[in-house]
């Protein structure tokens, strides 16, 4: 099963071993595209093992998780929708093959206001089972989900205590781990970016580890903050109940740039060195001409930093704002796998405010050091820096934006000089010491 690491709770361990989570996907509620079957073998191919499941119906040909009244033709939420279902299953029973985990997101709170509101099956216009008058529901929520304008979300007894509501709400979750129970490679997060109320997740949170209980299953769960600043308050609300939040997932922070990125993940990182946990990053945000001014260039290093700095999780986020699983995703999963491949990242320790470092710009490079003697250094352009040590041993350098996975210029040198990338864009240094002195 899927459960953090005895060895490190910081980062995961899956059937017993240790693994670090990594991936990229096409879309966000992917087990309703065409081509599953497919996308996941190349997700594989190129080491992934990781995806985000949102519980979505809002794009065009999306299924809906309830059927239809045959009389009506409106929704019956009495009646589970066989299809929408099957697919949810499907996706399971191919990732369970293919030891690739699912974190499922139960609400996505985009599908409850604006335009797929106006055909979301709990929408009392779309339904048959209630009116407007008896769910306390509008037909209409047409501003962002952000205003937090939508009861749906404040129908638990600890705010509207909305039965009518909740029960049907009940039932779908319910629904939900019928399945997800049948599995032990599901992480569970309650919402998509919520900056409502925490007591409708930890309400959430509660249900789901209570019929967990009375099935004798062990899961792990969490909440997702819409604030970027992920030191923020808001976020307090996962990091200080670890017995409810088995983890934390901080992909928000990849809304922020440079040193302020690294900087906001490690103060996370060590304010839960008493109780560790993994943090994941199911969404790495950035992707030329995405309508959020977030590059290619963004992602890389919001994906470089996240490994470096010790994230337990990385997946690049759906187009167009992220890579999804383009080749320039494939190029960096790869390489991303060689380096896991020859470091132990449980033994991971990011240079968290670059203290190895006796010459460095402004986010320049980031360091993390494996063991007594292994560095990764990660240069988001071309710049000199210096580690302050003298050494004999191999330094390999991989260029995240070509086709080639690995550069073979891993001859045995003697290091006397700074550090400098062999050219301008994204580089990787992997570098293996024999003897070190002390500058």
């Amino acid at each position: 099963m899927i459960r953090p690491s005895r060895h490190n709770p910081r980062y995961w361990e899956f059937q017993g071993k240790p693994v670090m989570l990594l991936g990229g996907s096409v879309e966000d509620n992917i087990f309703q595209i065409d081509q599953l079957e497919e996308h996941l073998d190349l997700l594989q191919s190129v080491g992934g093992n990781y995806i985000r499941c949102t519980m979505s119906s809002r794009d065009d040909g999306d299924e809906w998780p309830f059927a239809r009244d045959g009389a009506s033709g409106l929704f019956d939420l009495k009646k589970f929708n066989n299809n929408y279902w099957e697919k949810f299953r499907r996706l399971l029973d191919l990732t369970a093959e293919r030891e690739i985990i699912v974190q499922i997101e139960v609400w996505d709170r985009f599908d409850f206001s604006r335009e797929p509101w106006l055909q979301n099956p709990f929408n009392p216009t779309r339904n048959i089972n209630y009116t407007v008058e008896e769910s306390g529901l509008e037909a209409e929520y047409p501003n962002h989900p952000g205003s937090n304008q939508q009861p749906f979300f404040y129908s638990i007894p600890a705010c509207q205590n909305n039965q009518v509501l909740l029960s049907f709400q009940k039932d779908f979750v319910q629904q939900l781990l019928s399945i997800t129970f049948q599995y032990d490679h599901v992480l569970y997060c309650m919402d998509n970016e919520t900056s409502g109320t925490e007591k409708w997740g930890a309400f959430w949170a509660d249900f789901i580890h209570e019929a967990a209980r009375r099935k004798n299953k062990e899961i792990y769960l969490t909440e997702m903050w819409d604030q970027w600043d992920v030191t923020h308050a808001m976020h307090d609300a996962t990091f200080d109940h670890p017995d409810r939040y088995g983890f934390a997932d901080i992909s928000q922070n990849n809304q922020i740039s440079g040193e302020d990125h690294w900087q906001n993940m490690q103060w996370r990182r060590e304010s839960i060195a008493d109780v560790p946990r993994p943090l994941n990053m199911v969404k790495i945000y950035g992707a030329d001409g995405n309508k959020f001014g977030h590059s290619n260039d963004d992602a890389i290093d919001r994906f470089w930093r996240g490994l470096l700095g010790g994230m337990a999780s990385l997946r690049f986020h759906r187009p167009p704002s992220g890579l999804g699983l383009s080749p320039l995703a494939q190029q960096n999963l790869k390489i991303a796998r060689y380096i896991l491949s020859e470091v132990d990242f449980l033994q991971c320790k990011p240079d968290v405010d670059h203290a190895v470092f006796t010459m460095r710009e402004e986010d320049g490079a980031y360091l993390s050091q494996y063991g007594e003697n292994t560095f990764v250094v990660y240069f988001p352009r071309k710049t000199t820096v210096d580690l302050g040590i003298l050494y004999v041993g191999n330094a390999i350098w991989f260029n995240l934006l070509n086709e080639d996975v690995i550069d073979e210029s891993n001859a045995i040198i003697h290091q006397l000089e700074p550090l400098t990338p062999p050219a301008e864009g994204h580089w990787l240094a992997l570098i293996r010491m024999v003897t070190t002195v002390e500058r």
